[in-house]
């Protein structure tokens, strides 16, 4: 929508933007555990996530509307010596295709009404991270609105069909990052509320599942 892409273009265009310099907390917790291959990062903003996929040897696909963000994300990973396929567009009408991905990560972006085709894009066996801000009734930080926030167990009832390997509804710092400028101007002591969802493409009663070690536990 032409909103959404003069109003992410106006905020990255900032002179005091700050954009996160690091993943979102589960996914760098995580990335040991991950299939390897193909990502696709959805509303990437300036490439926090894309930018580590590819660092760990991923083929990463990176969307956003912005024009904008994709010019700084473009500029980190020269900067970080690393290779990615910024595409701008909507996702609206991005077509990721059918099991191309074996991770797809998306982070603060409100994309319930396209999960069936994010869904469709993983491959067998493939991952989706996904992290969002949560309605909540504690004083957070975010999106002014409720509109742009789920509430408790939309996201988990949305992946249902996927097999849930993480999920959680929690607050956490804002120091940890919340992605596209939603810290832009908030104090270090704010905190985030967040559903977090980890979920794998794949079926049956019997499955294998990653282990996870003791320090991967910790919640940050």
């Amino acid at each position: 929508m032409t909103d959404d892409r003069e109003r992410w273009n106006e905020r990255y265009e900032q002179a005091d933007f700050e954009p996160a310099a690091d993943p979102v907390p589960e996914l760098e917790r995580r990335i040991a555990t991950l299939p390897e291959g193909r990502a696709l990062d959805v509303a990437t903003g300036t490439g926090r996530n894309a930018l580590f996929l590819a660092e760990h040897g991923y083929d990463v696909d990176a969307v956003d509307i912005s024009e904008a963000g994709l010019e700084r994300a473009r500029a980190r990973a020269a900067d970080r010596g690393v290779d990615v396929n910024w595409l701008r567009a909507d996702l609206a009408d991005f077509d990721p295709g059918r099991r191309r991905y074996d991770v797809i990560t998306v982070s603060f972006f409100a994309a319930l009404e396209h999960l069936p085709a994010l869904k469709e894009a993983l491959a067998p066996g493939g991952v989706l991270v996904y992290e969002h801000h949560l309605r909540s009734s504690d004083p957070v930080t975010g999106p002014s609105s409720d509109r742009y926030r789920y509430r408790s167990n939309d996201l988990l009832r949305a992946c249902l069909d996927l097999t849930i390997l993480s999920y959680e509804e929690r607050r956490r710092p804002i120091d940890e990052g919340t992605g596209t400028g939603d810290s832009s101007g908030a104090d270090a002591d704010e905190t985030v509320a967040v559903a977090t969802l980890v979920a794998r493409r794949s079926s049956g009663g019997t499955q294998s599942y990653p282990l996870r070690s003791a320090a991967t536990e910790t919640d940050s």
